[in-house]
């Protein structure tokens, strides 16, 4: 700071000088900068903050209120306080928003002694993900300006926001596994406890087949006719690689990607069918250190600085959640699918070698991906050889060349169904024979 400089010097002229006035001016110009750094700590150390927050975990579109109370400890007067809670600007900055501020954040505050004071604010939830709120920056100082104090006052909150659900027109996706409640056009496999009707005997028909109460009715043989049925459950993997899902495109197809999986998961559970998740991209949660911040800081840009570093992650292993039914595990998936983020880690060929044991043959094998390369390709076509029942959505839009990104999966006989926007989520995997032939 420029005035200690000044103060030694004059301290040394009245020294040198034998000057009564240079020294007396040195004291008093000591003496206050003293003062100064006192009382601005005095009231910085004065000062607590306590947030609350109307709710935790949001849907998009919802408003989520935000509240300060910042409160004097001390029975000294607080001339003025700069309270700003620290909001994160990167997922805040447009053209693709998650959170929007309506109010402020910041509020400049006077105390008296023992006094409280409220600051409120709302976010209204725009997308998708997982934000941290906070933690709250506190500025004071003399009335002089000569000294500042900048001090961290409160832990970190984090918001949860989910990702919408699209009710769908049906999730005809069958896989190899009879003896479940989607009608299908295979009749390699029938469902013997589901009777349509009887039919004369033919045959090569087995006997257990018989109708025999029709074949004494009618005198002569008459057969059990069956619907040929299949599970509808699914394990969905979720392409979240950087290379696959390239930046220039985010955060929408990839928001889209996500908007699907949870529809698809919603339907399954909603018809008590089994579902699960395997993806292999990162939780948000896991860039952040939930150490928090504490103590003094020269400056404010420091202090932001700060609370905006996050973890650098380099873990490889992929996110997986076994099939199942049930509430809780729509829920935890539900919560996954909100936090999910892209990654440069494993990608979906080496997903799929990692993950393939922990894939259920009895159920269908959903991939949702952006991008496809001739490698992606063959893996899953690998899998299919291997007895899977193998489906893909394309997240692509339908000006961006769906039939060529397509080309490598039919090529591996692999059957492809378009998602172009969210408008189409509903009917994508409705109407089997309308997908792009396999």
């Amino acid at each position: 700071m420029v005035l200690l400089p000044l103060i030694a010097v004059l301290l040394i002229v009245g020294v040198a000088t034998g000057s009564s006035w240079f020294a007396l001016v040195a004291s008093a110009m000591l003496t206050t900068f003293y003062l100064a750094k006192r009382f601005s700590e005095r009231w910085a150390e004065s000062i607590s903050v306590e947030r609350s927050m109307s709710k935790r975990e949001a849907q998009i579109g919802e408003r989520v209120q935000v509240g300060l109370k910042l409160s004097n400890q001390s029975s000294w007067w607080v001339p003025w306080v700069l309270a700003e809670d620290l909001l994160p600007k990167r997922m805040m900055a447009p053209p693709i928003s998650g959170l929007k501020l309506i109010g402020t954040a910041t509020k400049l505050l006077f105390f008296a002694s023992k006094q409280q004071r409220v600051l409120v604010y709302d976010l209204l939830a725009l997308r998708r993900g997982f934000f941290r709120i906070g933690p709250t920056l506190v500025e004071t100082g003399d009335l002089l300006g000569l000294h500042r104090k900048h001090r961290i006052l409160s832990e970190s909150d984090y918001l949860l926001v989910y990702p919408k659900i699209i009710p769908l027109e049906g999730v005809e996706i069958a896989t190899k596994r009879p003896m479940g409640d989607m009608r299908v056009h295979d009749r390699i496999l029938e469902d013997p406890t589901q009777m349509v009707g009887i039919r004369a005997y033919r045959a090569g028909d087995p006997l257990n087949r018989v109708h025999w109460k029709a074949t004494a009715r009618t005198g002569t043989l008459h057969s059990r006719v069956f619907q040929p049925t299949s599970m509808q459950g699914a394990m969905i993997v979720l392409d979240m690689h950087r290379d696959s899902n390239p930046e220039r495109h985010e955060p929408v197809r990839t928001d889209l990607a996500v908007t699907m999986a949870a529809s698809i998961a919603h339907a399954l559970y909603s018809m008590g069918q089994p579902f699960g998740l395997i993806t292999n991209g990162r939780d948000a949660a896991e860039r952040f250190s939930f150490q928090e911040m504490s103590g003094d800081f020269s400056d404010r840009t420091t202090i932001q600085s700060a609370a905006g570093s996050e973890r650098k992650l380099d873990r490889l292993r992929p996110i997986v959640h076994a099939a199942g039914t049930g509430p809780e595990l729509f829920l935890e998936i539900h919560r996954t699918l909100a936090r999910v983020e892209r990654t440069d880690g494993l990608r979906l060929e080496e997903l799929i070698a990692e993950t393939e044991s922990r894939m259920p043959r009895q159920l269908s094998v959903l991939f949702i991906v952006q991008r496809v390369d001739d490698s992606m390709a063959l893996s899953m076509g690998l899998l299919r050889k291997r007895g899977f029942s193998v489906s893909v959505i394309l997240n692509r839009h339908l000006l961006d060349s769906m039939e060529d990104a397509a080309a490598s999966l039919i090529a591996q006989r692999l059957p492809v169904y378009p998602l172009g926007s969210e408008e189409s989520i509903p009917s994508v995997c409705t109407n089997p024979h309308e997908m792009i032939p396999a």
